[in-house]
């Protein structure tokens, strides 16, 4: 039977799921929440991970090691790197990737983790393919489409910083948690997804734009995620 991991990195991303769900446990590990249950018939486990990729990394192994999940869901928001993704639109995952990983002394790409042989954490294709379903039914205003997130523990404003993103690592979005969440689950093999709303453009205007955009950005991924929920009962 499935159970399905929900990690949002803000209490914004999470809140609306855990007002639906039927919670039958709350525990703590590590300052996190775990909040066990169901949701349109499916079990389910919501964690609010905080901000950065280390508490992403950290949530991500406690769900799979003390909760037995069996699929991964990252949702949240993110600053748009592609000129296609406008502010309130949705990006899901192919893959993802850290953006400030640099060990290119040693002969390593940017963004390759050393020693791993790979720089690219690939998104669960049939995870991929719901997502995308489930928005054009849930959010039939909002465009959505596939791309490369990239993750790196600071929040982008710059347009000097987005261009170098752009060019070094063909990112569609930029964030602070997602490839560290796609990391761990790929080490474990869990299938995971990234789900992003775009909140800002990561640019000079960013700082402006997400305190507006965030809270309908947030509850258009929930929306998305509770649709998927259904579908993996």
């Amino acid at each position: 039977m499935n159970k399905i991991g929900i990690i949002g990195a803000m209490e914004l991303e999470v809140e609306q799921l855990k007002s639906e769900m039927t919670i039958n446990n709350t525990s703590t590990k590590a300052s996190i929440e775990f909040y066990e249950g169901t949701l349109n018939g499916t079990n389910i486990v919501i964690a609010r991970s905080g901000v950065g990729k280390t508490n992403a990394a950290l949530c991500t192994q406690i769900m799979i090691d003390c909760y037995d999940v069996t699929h991964i869901i990252n949702t949240g928001v993110a600053g748009s790197l592609n000129a296609k993704l406008d502010i309130g639109d949705i990006l899901v995952s192919n893959d993802a990737l850290h953006h400030d990983m640099d060990a290119t002394i040693f002969g390593y790409k940017p963004g390759e983790v050393p020693q791993l042989g790979r720089r690219e954490f690939i998104s669960d294709k049939e995870l991929k393919e719901l997502a995308v379903k489930a928005c054009t039914e849930v959010n039939p205003d909002i465009h959505v489409q596939t791309g490369r997130v990239v993750s790196g523990d600071q929040f982008i404003s710059s347009k000097e910083v987005k261009k170098r993103l752009i060019t070094e690592f063909n990112g569609d979005c930029v964030e602070m948690e997602g490839a560290s969440i796609a990391h761990v689950a790929t080490l474990n093999g869990i299938p995971f997804v990234i789900i992003r709303s775009i909140s800002d453009k990561a640019d000079d205007s960013a700082e402006m734009d997400y305190p507006t955009f965030e809270k309908a950005a947030a509850k258009h991924s929930a929306k998305l995620v509770e649709k998927m929920i259904s579908e993996l009962s």
